[in-house]
């Protein structure tokens, strides 16, 4: 598993859209200057990850206002993804990395066959990264359950507190 520092670059990486065609982190940051979330969900199927998403979209005219832009990524197929982004009507990019490299460039936490308790099969865990505008990580968090989430409200405190103290 890869360990990603702050101030590293982050992996650029290309993955399908959940509506079909191909979202590139690099081209998105050419086409929209400012910084990125990405959140790692564990699926479709889960309804806290439904819940913080909505959360998230909720409050996307604060967060494009501050210029930071949400990619929502799990190990989905296209279709399940589709089928949520247009359940939860999300304006976000959702991705589906079904074949979770970029969990493993990322370092994301994969609850496999291997995992010493059940938990609705195999996925990705959830994890969060806030890119500036050159890719770099400024913040990280990385789940190793469904639980302990910082939610839309904290991700608002967590913008807040670098873009106050950033160097």
């Amino acid at each position: 598993m890869n360990t990603l520092q702050l101030g590293n670059k982050a992996p650029l990486f290309k993955l399908p859209l959940a509506e079909g065609g191909t979202y590139s982190l690099e081209q998105d940051m050419t086409d929209r200057a400012g910084w990125r979330f990405l959140v790692f969900f564990r699926g479709a199927w889960c309804s806290v990850c439904n819940q913080d998403l909505q959360e998230i979209e909720e409050s996307i005219s604060y967060f494009e206002g501050k210029g930071v832009y949400f990619t929502a990524l799990s190990t989905d197929t296209q279709e399940d993804s589709l089928e949520m982004k247009q359940k939860h009507e999300l304006s976000f990019p959702v991705l589906a990395d079904a074949s979770k490299d970029l969990l493993d460039e990322y370092g994301v936490f994969y609850h496999g066959e291997d995992a010493p308790y059940e938990d609705h099969g195999n996925h990705g865990e959830a994890a969060y990264f806030l890119l500036d505008d050159k890719g770099k990580i400024l913040y990280q968090q990385k789940q190793t359950s469904p639980f302990g989430r910082p939610t839309a409200k904290e991700f608002r405190k967590i913008i807040q507190y670098i873009k106050k103290n950033f160097k």
